[in-house]
Order: C-alpha cells, then structure tokens, then sequence
C-alpha cells in the first residue's frame, strides 16, 4: 500500500513539475514573435541615426559580422566534433519528432523548401510563429526603415514602444521563471537517468572552452594583427568593464562603464566610442552567437536527429540575426534561441534542459559580447586614423 501511495505521490509530483514548467515555456512562445520581430526591426532601424558616418559604420558591420561568423564557426565545429548528447534519443522529445523530416529529403529539396519558407504572407507568419519568416520580415522592414529616414520616424517610435513593452513583460516572466525552471528540473530529474546529466555537464565544459578560446585567443589576435596593440595593456585597460559584465549578465547596463573603460584606459575618441559600443550593445555578440549555434546542435544530438550541411548553414545565419536582435538584458537569450531551435524544426521543449545552465554560462558570454564591443572600437579607430591620415 506505501508503495502504491508513494508510486501515486511520485506521478502526482511529476504532474504538477510537468505543469509548471510548461506554463513558463508557454510563456516564453508567447512573447517570442513580438519580442523578436520588434527587437530586430528596432535594431536595425536605429543605425540610421549614424548613417552620416558612413566609414565608421561600415567598418563596425564588417567586423562585428566577421567577429560572429567566427565565433558561430567555433561553436558548431566543437559540436561536431565533441558531439555533446549523442546517442541520448530523450524520450521527452518523441511526441514532436514526426516535425521533423531534416533526415528524409536532399540537400537541393531542403534548399527549395527553406527558401520558400522565407518570404510568405507575415501575417500568417506572425500568427503561425513561423519564425525564419518572420525574422526575414523584420529585416526588410528594418532596412526600410534606415532607407525611409525621418519619414518612417513616428512607425518607429512606435515599434520601440512595443520593443520596450515586450521586454517588460519578459521581466514578469523572469520573475516566475524560479519556479518554472525548478518545475523543468524536477521533471527532468525523475524521467530521465544519468546519462542525461552527464551529457549537460559535457555540453557545458564545450561551450565554456569555446567561448574562452574565442575571448583569450581569437579577439585578441584580431586586435594585434590590426592595431599592435599587446592583449595584457587591452586587459588591463578592459578589466573594469569585463568584470562588471561578468557581474551583471547584461552588456546595457555594462555600457557606462565600457565607455569609460575605452575612452579613458584604451585612449579611443570619445566619438568613435560614443557610436561603436551602443551599437555594439545590440550588434556585436559573439558570445551570444556562439552559444546558440552550438546549443541547437546539443538539441539535436539529444533528439537524435542529424542536422545535414545547409541546415547547420542555417542555425549558424538564424544564431547571427537572433543574436543581432538579442537585447542586452540577463537570460534574454532563452527567447532567441528558442528561434534558433524552430528555424530547422528542433523541439522549443529542449529550451527546459538549457535554462538551468543559461544563467551561469550568460555571464561568461556576455563579457565575450562586451570585449568584442572594447576590440572593435581599438579597430574601428584603426581604420579611420588610417584613412585621414
């Protein structure tokens, strides 16, 4: 009789923690599409403000898209080479793996079929949640923006209140996101065997290798090629600002202090600085880029599902343009990576198993974001000295 009892207590509790935790993954698909669809158009459309610096600008797109490649290219070859969470086939993901037919068509269907998915009616897109069409979307009326100037002024005043709404109210769900996570771990815990853990703290030991690989290695290599500049005196100039990123999880509320760190200890102008780290704030994430394209190859592996060629080619764009539009705030990233995830057909429900690390791997991804921001400056400055000069 205690066996049945606790037997019933047992499927009771995973009933509830199951319960809990979907309503917070809910809650995150819910504001997903606007956050997303608004983040990506405001960010684009606010490089307009600078668009009479044209040297400056292009400059800073060219590396912070550079920068990001590679650190996208870092991440997805470490997942393949590492192949965190292979052989798991999880048995929460089989109720959605008839979605995904990525094994069953070629590599030239795959290709006709994704870019038809990208220009549909966005209406129907937004009302789907198709999300490749909608970030397609949002670049177009983005760039429309910048083109238009100050004739589209109050449409985009307008898309950043609802930029500045959304992000509200992903600052409620935070706030239940305690109970939401502990309901996703307590799910995960009593379904599923070692193995699972194992394979997180895996996944976990990558990623933190490849961010600090890209951070200790590749941006400073990039700043002495370009500048001369010894990665010890840019340390040493950027400590203030990499330790108050660390502390905060956020490169926003970091930007005082970067600018400071950069106009004062790295001796770059204050007009340069004053346009390259508030872009950079909302631009340049490596960190971030990288994460999400390895995460969606961790996801996949646990799925069981073997991602071809064109559809890495695809997580690694979607983890660029999400990352792009990512705002600078903790765990905000669970949202976008949730668009990386769908972008080829890869269950959100894999989001339960990243929330509990996000946190403490959001600190160390956002210093990446930030020192990419500092380097970009020191090369950005690089670049206009040598042209005037």
């Amino acid at each position: 009789m205690s066996g049945q009892r606790d037997t019933a207590a047992t499927r009771a509790g995973i009933y509830f923690s199951g319960l809990v935790g979907g309503v917070f993954i809910d809650l995150l698909k819910m504001v997903m599409v606007p956050l997303v669809f608004t983040s990506i158009v405001v960010g684009i459309a606010n490089l307009r403000a600078h668009r009479q610096i044209h040297r400056v600008w292009i400059v800073t797109l060219i590396f912070s898209l550079t920068t990001m490649a590679v650190s996208v290219g870092i991440g997805v070859t470490s997942a393949n080479l590492f192949t965190p969470g292979q052989g798991l086939n999880l048995e929460m993901f089989r109720d959605v793996m008839h979605q995904v037919d990525a094994t069953h068509i070629t590599l030239s269907e795959f290709f006709a079929k994704f870019l038809h998915s990208l220009f549909i009616n966005p209406f129907a897109a937004l009302v789907q949640g198709d999300v490749m069409a909608i970030v397609m979307f949002s670049l177009f009326i983005g760039i429309a923006l910048v083109v238009g100037g100050e004739r589209y002024r109050n449409l985009l005043n307008l898309l950043q209140e609802l930029f500045e709404l959304s992000l509200r109210i992903v600052g409620w769900i935070m706030v239940v996101a305690p109970l939401g996570i502990m309901g996703l771990l307590a799910q995960l815990i009593a379904t599923q065997d070692t193995s699972l853990l194992l394979a997180l703290v895996k996944f976990v030991v990558v990623i933190l290798g490849t961010t600090l690989f890209h951070g200790l290695i590749v941006l400073p290599f990039i700043l002495f090629a370009v500048t001369r500049m010894s990665p010890l005196k840019f340390f040493r100039g950027a400590k203030e600002a990499l330790l108050t990123a660390f502390a905060t999880s956020s490169s926003s509320a970091t930007m005082p202090v970067t600018l400071r760190c950069t106009e004062q200890h790295l001796h770059v102008s204050p007009g340069i600085t004053g346009f390259v780290v508030p872009l950079g704030a909302h631009l340049n994430m490596d960190g971030t880029a990288l994460y999400e394209a390895a995460a969606a190859l961790f996801v996949a592996n646990l799925a069981g599902i073997e991602l071809n060629l064109l559809q890495q080619l695809l997580v690694c764009f979607t983890a660029m343009i999400v990352a792009v539009g990512a705002p600078g705030i903790p765990s905000a990233g669970m949202v976008t990576m949730m668009v990386v995830l769908q972008s080829v057909g890869l269950p959100v429900e894999a989001i339960a198993i990243l929330l509990p690390i996000d946190r403490p791997l959001d600190t160390l991804r956002t210093v990446v974001n930030v020192e990419g921001d500092m380097v970009g400056c020191l090369v950005v400055q690089k670049f206009a000295v040598k042209k005037q000069s």
